[in-house]
């Protein structure tokens, strides 16, 4: 009797025990989810996915989903047995039919699923009627996290004149939500402010020129971009982003004299190399595209030069070759300026250069009166008569011809007593008998002036 009841009980134990294993799904729904199921030739666990949605809060334990055995048909003869991750806290079964319930509330972004096994065992030999089985409660998304921008705020910066479309830099938010289930983490950008300079790719985050700008007119905008979850739909989240976008320089500007004539005026007296005066062009450019080069053309190159001052970008004019104002009282140059660095991609826009007069004028100096000669030598008979003609001396104004010139004589009073001088036409007379005994000659200095 025992050993045919041994007999029968191993027959029993090998009909139970699953011949193969393999995944199974015996749900319609899709799921992204697979849980492991034992699967036998008539027998095996029946279940559907199991899914709780994050931030429930359970007021009683809430129902997810039953495991069954199908060899559970008589009721009351099977018991559920479930362990792993959560099990008797976070989720407790009916160890009756298998019923799954949820204790707490869950947080997807904290912990997304949780495996779980699962085992039927006979209540009356407590021997197992299914083996031990692997599964998985996923935890389902809600829209419970707002975007955010973590790498702002933002600066950027782009060529000024830049075409359109081109790109200036890229935002990127992230959402704390599943990215594979429904829209909570699909994100949508767009434009708050920066219209109609600046545009954004709803789906990138891509920021574009949406017109070309000047930097001479504004140079710094401010953009602010705001990205939604939800792809924009109404209840979504949202969160936004300045953007500090800056326009750098390009040689798209000539420089400009700031006047078409210029006057200036150098003394007669200056010495080669004295400044004569200074020239500026204006040029809106900065940095090294706003460097140029002044030149002189024509033929007064040769009496004047002109020089550029790298600093302050000022043309300074230098007395090359002295002077005269009795040989030429005006001079008139043409200066010219050039850019130093040229932008092939403005020259359509014209010559990056410009060009002005300027009108020199020569200072007189008032000079004073030249003799004729540097020496005169004169005589006269001793004993002559007072009032004898001695001789005549001459000097002339080099500044004006027709200026009147007034002689002196200088230098000892005891000459003055012996010798007279018009002071209009520089006759020189005696004022007494001269004895060439006493004296036979007499060194006289005449002053002229004007």
């Amino acid at each position: 009797m025992n050993c045919s009841t041994f007999l029968s009980l191993v027959l029993i134990l090998v009909q139970l025990w699953p011949c193969s294993l393999r995944l199974q799904n015996h749900s319609a729904q899709n799921t992204d989810w697979p849980f492991t199921a034992v699967r036998r030739v008539k027998r095996g666990w029946v279940w559907e996915p199991l899914i709780v949605t994050e931030e429930q809060i359970p007021v009683v334990p809430l129902y997810v989903g039953q495991l069954k055995s199908d060899l559970d048909k008589h009721g009351g003869n099977l018991k559920y047995i479930l362990t792993g991750e959560g099990a008797g806290s976070i989720f407790i079964i009916d160890e009756n039919n298998g019923k799954i319930y949820v204790t707490q509330k869950l947080d997807r972004e904290k912990k997304p699923f949780y495996t779980l096994r699962a085992q039927a065992i006979n209540r009356n030999t407590h021997l197992p009627v299914e083996p031990e089985s692997e599964f998985i409660i996923k935890v389902q998304d809600v829209n419970d996290h707002e975007p955010q921008f973590l790498d702002g705020p933002y600066v950027a910066t782009v060529p000024e004149m830049s075409p359109e479309g081109i790109s200036v830099t890229q935002v990127t938010a992230t959402d704390g939500d599943d990215p594979s289930y429904g829209n909570s983490a699909r994100l949508l950008y767009s434009l708050l402010q920066g219209q109609p300079y600046f545009s954004v790719e709803p789906k990138s985050g891509v920021i574009r020129m949406a017109s070309q700008m000047d930097r001479e007119t504004k140079d710094q905008y401010l953009v602010i971009i705001q990205a939604k979850d939800m792809v924009g739909q109404i209840g979504a989240f949202s969160a936004t982003a300045t953007v500090t976008i800056n326009l750098s320089d390009v040689n798209d500007n000539p420089p400009k004299f700031q006047q078409r004539l210029y006057y200036m005026n150098i003394s007669e007296e200056a010495p080669v190399g004295t400044t004569v005066g200074k020239l500026f062009a204006e040029d809106r450019d900065i940095g090294k595209n706003a460097a140029m080069n002044y030149f002189i053309e024509g033929d007064s190159s040769d009496v004047f030069d002109i020089i550029t001052n790298n600093e302050t970008q000022e043309g300074i004019i230098l007395l090359k070759k002295t002077v005269d104002y009795e040989s030429k009282k005006r001079y008139s140059i043409e200066a010219k300026v050039v850019n130093r660095y040229i932008d092939d991609r403005f020259l359509k826009e014209g010559p990056f250069e410009d060009k002005t007069i300027v009108k020199i004028n020569v200072e007189d100096v008032d000079e004073p009166p030249v003799f004729t000669l540097e020496n005169y030598v004169m005589e006269i008979p001793e004993g002559a008569v007072s009032g004898s003609l001695v001789g005549i001396v001459t000097a002339r104004d080099p500044d004006n011809d027709d200026c009147p010139v007034r002689y002196s004589i200088v230098h000892g009073m005891h000459l003055k007593r012996l010798f007279s001088i018009n002071e209009h036409n520089g006759t020189i007379i005696t004022t007494k008998p001269l004895d060439r005994e006493i004296a036979s000659w007499h060194n006289i200095t005449v002053k002229a002036t004007e």
